[in-house]
């Protein structure tokens, strides 16, 4: 048998490292995801559900060459959360995602992080855009894709019937 050597980068920004994921971050990503505050993410789910869930987005940096980072404060080196480009089956296209523990909300590291990301994307990949899938109720990500530079766009398919999908669009930015 060969083995598979994948690259996962570091990124660094101001406050925060995000990171190739480890084992220890389904701890959180259970227990965001069996709170109600997942209701507008993926939705509650169970241990099991959510062990299957995270598991396969881990699996994107094998199977597409990107996937989620695990971010943590450079100065604590505490977890704050996830922000990643994920494409599970069904989705139409790259997604740029987040979520932060409830200990880092309302603190920027989710704007800090998803930055990071768009620069990463738009230096690594030859993709036009990203596009964030967002239930119409979640109105702190939409606020929030909105102010990376995203733009609401009806006419792009959408991960779900109903959903807002906002246009992040790569060759906008400056490296």
């Amino acid at each position: 048998m060969t083995g598979t050597t994948i690259h996962i980068p570091t990124l660094q920004t101001d406050r925060l490292t995000l990171r190739a994921p480890k084992l220890a971050d389904f701890e959180h990503w259970a227990a965001f995801f069996a709170s109600p505050r997942s209701v507008h993410e993926r939705g509650m789910m169970d241990r099991a559900d959510a062990w299957r869930v995270w598991a396969a987005d881990v699996a994107l940096w094998m199977l597409r060459g990107y996937g989620a980072f695990g971010c943590d404060d450079r100065a604590t080196g505490a977890y704050v959360g996830e922000v990643g480009i994920y494409r599970p089956e069904g989705f139409p296209e790259p997604e740029l995602g987040w979520f932060v523990v409830p200990e880092a909300e309302g603190q920027g590291y989710a704007a800090e992080a998803a930055r990071a990301v768009l620069d990463w994307a738009h230096e690594s990949f030859v993709w036009q855009r990203l596009v964030s899938y967002i239930d119409p109720a979640n109105a702190r990500s939409i606020a929030l894709a909105l102010r990376l530079g995203g733009v609401i766009d009806p006419s792009l398919p959408g991960a779900d019937t109903g959903g807002v999908v906002i246009r992040h669009d790569l060759g906008a930015l400056c490296t």
